[in-house]
């Protein structure tokens, strides 16, 4: 339990620091909902989609080379981290001239030709992240974990501060001091796009803040590593263009397969991106989880008792998953307070979305078997066939039933994939996974959802005190398995394989 203690450690460290800075960055999203209708949200949306899968294709996978070859004997952990930063630099100054060079053509492709500056501002902000990776890998690596949270809270802060001095106070500015120096400077036909600029002025604030780890190392670019970590690396581009494939790809085609006009597209994709947001609890633990998770999983991976605590670690993910779970569903009441009153009416994808992410969570935490036996283009496969069931279930469930079938395909893809990753990792890298014990942690969650459903359709009270009740039991519940199970040698329920 030592190892798994010191994980837990990790992972709140980045869950603390993520939870601070998404709060302060959660705080956006009632501040854009109640300023801007949804359509113009829906514009902001669909950058952001886009901008996920140039995010994954402009690092090339190389964040994880780094960590997979860092360790390596007889490699020099400078040489591999130059090496990695070397090659993402490269790559991505020849993205933004390449931008450059056809905005001209690509806004107008994008219906956004009065605003070409916002495919420039997101290139910009796309190359500063993409290159931030890697120094930020090396602190992960290096065990700094405060101060990449600092950074990350650091940039969360300055977005949250400038979007609300852009959205609120500079217009009031602008209206009852016209003569004012700074209220000249002001254009309201910019509108959304000042979330655009805040973004930008936050990722250039954190390169700035970097240049410690991008600076003080010893150059160096090893091509006989570089060539190593290229054919490892690169399975895992695939592995997560297509995971953004799957997590973003519905909101891109939202605005092109409802059948609607374009801007009542627009404002469906508004709602559901807002209500997506609403799942932002257990993103955030499992981004924490995987900030902590990935160097933990390839330095304890030469360790006897390596599967076992695997096994164990998946089974507290999961325990705590299904408790975020139940705390966003089971007081949606007052969650939905976040949203503008014109975008809850989405709010019922919202538990749909919540189990999506937990079947991703768990798929992270099965994804070690292709990492740890460098079977990465076999990786590759499984999260290509998760994005082709995306694409079919999206192209034919949206038409269907709006932003309700992009949920459910969210949802489909990402339980396939974890079925899929558990059967494979059974034949490379067998863990012996507790997969009764979380099947019925998982199934608990979801009956004590739809039993507050029922309940509070027969019974008129408050549903704070259902919520309260139900949340309860299910802690309850999970203290007496874990309980039994640790007091006797033979388990509650008899471990699968």
């Amino acid at each position: 339990m030592g190892i798994i203690r010191k994980l837990v450690s990790q992972t709140a460290v980045y869950g603390l620091s993520s939870i601070f800075g998404r709060f302060l960055n959660y705080l956006l999203v009632p501040l854009v909902t109640y300023h801007f209708s949804a359509m113009e949200y829906g514009v902001v949306s669909e950058f952001y989609a886009y901008a996920g899968f140039f995010s994954v294709l402009l690092l090339f996978g190389f964040e994880t080379g780094y960590f997979r070859f860092r360790d390596k004997q007889n490699t020099d952990k400078d040489t591999a981290y130059s090496t990695a930063l070397i090659f993402v630099v490269l790559v991505n100054i020849c993205f933004f001239l390449a931008i450059l060079a056809v905005n001209s053509r690509l806004s107008p492709a994008l219906h956004y030709a009065q605003h070409p500056e916002y495919v420039l501002y997101f290139t910009v902000i796309l190359t500063l992240d993409a290159v931030a990776s890697i120094p930020f890998a090396r602190l992960r690596a290096e065990n700094k974990a405060l101060r990449f949270a600092g950074i990350k809270i650091f940039e969360i802060l300055i977005t949250v501060l400038l979007s609300l001095f852009f959205i609120i106070y500079w217009p009031r500015l602008y209206t009852e001091y016209p003569d004012f120096w700074i209220s000249k400077l002001y254009r309201p036909e910019i509108g959304i796009g000042y979330v655009f600029i805040a973004n930008l002025a936050a990722s250039i604030c954190k390169f700035a803040l970097l240049s410690p780890q991008l600076l003080s190392i010893r150059w160096g670019f090893n091509h006989q590593l570089f060539a190593r970590m290229w054919r490892y690396s690169l399975p895992m581009v695939f592995i997560g263009f297509t995971g953004i494939i799957d997590e973003m790809l519905g909101r891109v085609l939202l605005k092109h397969l409802l059948p609607y006009d374009e801007p009542t597209n627009l404002q469906m994709l508004g709602i559901y991106s807002a209500c997506y947001k609403l799942s932002i609890l257990m993103s955030l633990f499992i981004q924490a989880f995987r900030y902590a998770a990935e160097p933990f999983f390839f330095a304890y991976a030469d360790k006897n008792d390596a599967r076992p605590v695997y096994a164990k670690v998946l089974k507290y993910f999961v325990i705590f998953c299904m408790f975020i779970f139940l705390l966003v569903t089971l007081y949606i009441d007052f969650f939905k307070y976040f949203l503008g009153k014109d975008f809850r009416a989405g709010l019922n994808v919202v538990p749909i979305l919540l189990l999506a992410n937990l079947f991703l969570g768990i798929y992270v935490n099965l994804s070690i078997w292709y990492k740890l036996t460098d079977k990465t283009a076999l990786g590759a496969v499984v999260s290509l066939l998760g994005a082709i069931l995306t694409v079919a279930l999206n192209v034919y469930w949206i038409p269907r039933w709006g932003y309700e079938g992009s949920a459910w395909a969210t949802l489909s893809c990402y339980s396939s994939m974890a079925v899929l990753s558990y059967l494979l990792g059974r034949k490379f890298y067998p863990v012996n996974y507790d997969v009764i014990r979380v099947l019925t942690y998982i199934g608990l969650g979801v009956d004590l959802y739809l039993g507050q459903q029922l309940l509070l359709q027969k019974v008129n009270m408050a549903s704070w005190v259902s919520a309260s009740v139900l949340m309860a039991l299910y802690l309850l519940t999970v203290a007496l398995f874990e309980m039994r199970t640790r007091n006797h040698s033979v388990p509650l329920f008899e471990k699968e394989g």
